[in-house]
């Protein structure tokens, strides 16, 4: 298999995929690259599971609106 670079140095490697890391070796015969790092796909959270990391989020006050307005206006 030839594979050429481009103006950038780019080289497209057949078989890997975005966010793919991988070790540049030299040795006798030229560059070993292999692969160290393969992200697995990401799992989408459940409706379940949206709803459960909304309620425990921090952000959210922890008094109700009427008690925020009553703070915060003028009397």
């Amino acid at each position: 298999m030839t594979l050429r670079a481009d103006s950038k140095k780019r080289v497209v490697l057949p078989g890997a995929a975005p966010g793919d890391v991988f070790t540049c070796e030299e040795t006798k015969q030229g560059l070993l690259l292999r692969r160290i790092y393969h992200p697995g796909p990401k799992k989408n959270m459940t409706k379940k599971q949206v709803l459960a990391a909304i309620r425990s989020w921090k952000a959210i006050p922890a008094m109700s609106w009427e008690e925020l307005r009553k703070l915060t206006r003028e009397p």
